[in-house]
């Protein structure tokens, strides 16, 4: 038996519940939803739901209207895409070629770009990081990463995998063992919803086809 809270209870449990305690609110949506003064479950509820579509994603406005009291979400609809995508691993041994390195975050993008796509996702900036060990004293220390601007937003590995290996090839240093690369894929949205310019490039047809047959072939 589930019972239904009374509108006190409801309103009461709203207005004290944080907008960043809210399902599907990221950090980075969090700190936009605060600078527009949404600072409630509360707050997000008699937002316009028009706006918060416009601003961040249809299923930001269909939460908010959830809040309101409108039925939109089914129990077994997925969760909201995410707002960033991180891969990252240990080497199996010390690297200390450029070339081994790059073949690693190779992988790694190939992986970031499925789960990006896999929830229909674009996204417009990747942050590729590398690093020594950082616990043995007898190893030289060395950590660098490199923000990455795409030229549009996109899924397509091809490119997202030439920005990151040339991003690897500026800020690695040679004379350090290197143990650990990371991808991640930065400023995540829904095709359509990333620029108000009509104008801006987008990713070409060619490359939706050819992601999703490649999708296809790896989920084989």
């Amino acid at each position: 038996l589930i019972r239904k809270p009374t509108p006190e209870k409801r309103d009461w449990v709203l207005r004290n519940t944080s907008v960043g305690e809210v399902w599907g609110i990221g950090r980075k949506m969090k700190a936009h939803l605060e600078g527009m003064q949404i600072l409630s479950a509360k707050d997000l509820a008699m937002a316009d739901p028009w706006m918060l579509r416009k601003t961040f994603s249809v299923v930001i406005e269909k939460t908010a209207r959830e809040l309101a009291g409108t039925v939109c979400l089914e129990l077994d609809e997925v969760e909201p895409p995410r707002q960033e995508i991180c891969c990252s691993r240990m080497f199996g041994k010390r690297l200390t070629e450029l070339g081994p390195i790059k073949e690693a975050v190779a992988t790694y993008m190939m992986r970031a770009s499925e789960k990006l796509r896999a929830q229909g996702s674009v996204c417009k900036k990747i942050r590729v990081s590398i690093r020594t060990g950082m616990f043995n004293p007898d190893e030289a220390k060395y950590a660098n990463g490199a923000l990455v601007q795409l030229p549009y937003p996109t899924n397509d590995v091809r490119l997202m995998t030439q920005y990151a290996t040339e991003a690897v090839s500026r800020i690695f240093r040679p004379g350090f063992r290197y143990s650990k690369a990371e991808v991640l894929l930065m400023d995540i949205c829904q095709p359509g919803e990333f620029t108000d310019d009509l104008f801006a490039s987008s990713q070409p047809v060619n490359s939706d086809r050819l992601m999703a047959a490649l999708d296809m072939i790896n989920g084989k």
